[in-house]
């Protein structure tokens, strides 16, 4: 088995208003746009949820960031670009879901 070191996942959910409509491409786009613009983020990825189970809650765009240290996604967190992103969504979000872990 090959000794890889732990990575740090952030996951975020999104569950939109009923009148984000518009808006949900932009948003979508804009949060896609921060690898570019914030170093600390390793790799970023995003889908829709397609799972027939049901479960999602309401849930339907999952976000799911990856960072080598804490201090890197702390330093994501504060970040000005982030900041900007978060600003956006005032309005267009019912509820989010965020929560991060440590690959093994």
């Amino acid at each position: 088995m090959i000794d890889t070191p732990a990575l740090l996942r952030h996951v975020v959910l999104f569950a939109f208003t009923d009148d984000a409509g518009g808006r949900i491409d932009a948003i979508v786009d804009a949060f896609g746009a921060l690898p570019a613009a914030i170093p600390a983020i390793a790799t970023y990825e995003w889908g829709t949820n397609v799972s027939p189970e049901g479960l999602n809650d309401g849930f339907t765009h999952c976000f799911t960031l990856t960072f080598v240290t804490e201090q890197d996604r702390d330093a994501y967190l504060v970040h000005p670009a982030h900041q900007a992103f978060v600003a956006t969504l005032d309005g267009a979000l019912a509820r989010s879901l965020v929560l991060d872990y440590w690959t093994p």
